[in-house]
Order: C-alpha cells, then structure tokens, then sequence
C-alpha cells in the first residue's frame, strides 16, 4: 500500500494498494474517486446499487454518494486511485456518474495510467498535468455524452499565449492550472488547443527546450549536475533519462571530446618531423 499528495492542482490524493481480503465499510468521500484495477475485481455498492469494476473499466465513484468495496474474487485485487478535487471535475456531474460508475474506454485507461506513472515522479509534474487535463476532458464527454464545447479565444491565439509564458520561464515550474488562470481558460483546453496548433504537448515542448539548452551547457564545458539543475531539470538523473531519450546517448559522453584515431596521430607526427628537418635543414 502507498499514498501520497503529488504537487499538482486538481489530485487530493494518490492511492495504490493491493488487498486480498479487506472491505471497506459505507462510506462516503469529498473528492472524485477514480481508479483502475490491475489485478482481480472489485463489486461495490453504489447509492444502493450493486456494481462490479475489472481490468477492462475505469471506476468512478462520485464525491458526496455514500459506496462500499469488496474483492470480486478469492485473490483479491490491485487497484490504483487518484482522488480528483472537485474544481477538477465539477460536481454538476455527480448524478450521471451515479447512473455510469464503470466505464469502458481504453483509451481513456491508457491516460489515467500513463497520469499513475507521471504522478509516481516529482520531476513529471507538467507531463501528469497535461495527461490530468486529458483524463478529465475524457471523463466530462463520457459522462454528458457530449464532445468538449469551444472556450474563451481563438484556438491558435491562446496556444501563442500559452508558449509566450512557457518561453517567458523556460526552466522554472509553470503549472498548467497557474497558465489556465491566467489565460482566462482551463487546463484541458489549453492542452487541447496547444497541441493542435503546434503539433507537440505544452510539458513536451518544455523539456525540448530544456534539453536544447542543456546540450550548449555542455558543450561550454559545464558539469552534468550543474547543468540539470540551471535548466530545470530535477536533478542529474533526471537529466540524464530525458537527454538519452532524446539525443541518443548521455550528458557525459554527449560532452566528452573526441580522441585523435591513431591513423590521425601518425600523421600529425610524420607532419611535424616533416617540419622540424625542413626547419633544421634552412638552419644550415
């Protein structure tokens, strides 16, 4: 079992655990409950209606609605959570997630599980806000039945907007729901229309100007460690997983300076004896 509260705007709470036998008494909570199982099922009871959640479905369980939770089998289960603030995901929504807890949306699961997996590393902050932003957009049309509606700006006015800020504090940490306060729009939107207009995710577009300035650091002569923490980075292996990834090989050996081939050294040496008897031979 593990739990802990990530620094980004919108998760109360993160919670993996893995029960064989444990059931949760009636209970209710103030945020969204959202979750995956990746091993076994769980049945549930939810505003008295008994429900079941497997590999294949995404749970979600609405704040406020008193609910319950049991293994489904004789292994048990594993599940990951992410508690969902409801400025996340507005309550207004309460009664259709009532009506549809378990949704099947594969898609939709690969996001919330790539979120897990960002949420796990403090240096995945932006990434697991851009994928928080798809999630919720994601869940917001299950639940409505209705794709998302246009808001605020033009598309392409508000993504210049959005990578004016980015550029503005390139290797500081700008959280998506800061620039969505301050563009007047959301975090979901600004994904969407960042993404749209410039082919790259806002936290992608972030680190390849991290990693562009980190390649002339290194060039320059400087440390790999100094490096990662002048440009942003959370420290050198956090550098170093992200550099390899996208230039092919790591900070040290990107900065190490080639050596001579031996076929050059024998050269230069035929090249300066050639000099020196040129030279001694005009001496005479």
């Amino acid at each position: 079992m593990r739990a802990w509260k990530p620094e980004i705007a919108g998760v109360a709470e993160v919670f993996h655990a893995d029960f064989l036998e444990h059931v949760y008494p009636p209970h209710t909570h103030d945020t969204w409950t959202l979750f995956v199982v990746d091993a076994g099922a769980i049945r549930f009871d939810l505003d008295r209606h008994r429900r079941d959640a497997g590999r294949s479905t995404v749970g979600l369980l609405p704040p406020h609605v008193v609910h319950d939770g049991r293994p489904a089998t004789a292994h048990g289960y594993r599940k990951r959570v992410a508690y969902l603030d409801t400025g996340a995901l507005s309550e207004r929504l309460i009664g259709h997630a009532v009506d549809r807890p378990a949704i099947e949306d594969a898609r939709l699961r690969r996001g919330i599980e790539a979120m897990h997996e960002r949420l796990a590393h403090p240096d995945g902050a932006l990434e697991a806000e851009t994928l928080l932003g798809f999630v919720v957009e994601r869940l917001r049309e299950h639940l409505t039945g209705r794709p998302a509606q246009p808001e605020g700006p033009a598309a392409s006015e508000l993504a210049e907007r959005l990578r004016e800020l980015l550029d503005a504090h390139p290797f500081e940490h700008v959280s998506l729901a800061a620039a969505a306060e301050r563009l007047a729009s959301s975090p979901a939107h600004l994904v969407r229309c960042f993404t749209r207009t410039f082919g790259i995710a806002p936290h992608a577009y972030v680190l390849s100007r991290r990693i562009e300035a980190a390649r002339l650091r290194l060039l320059d002569g400087e440390p790999a460690a100094r490096v990662a923490a002048s440009v942003g980075f959370f420290d050198q292996a956090h550098l170093t997983r992200h550099f390899k990834r996208h230039v092919g090989t790591t900070p040290g050996r990107y900065a190490t300076r080639p050596q001579p081939s031996r076929s050059g050294q024998a050269a230069r040496t035929r090249s300066q004896t050639s000099r020196g008897a040129a030279k001694l031979g005009s001496e005479r």
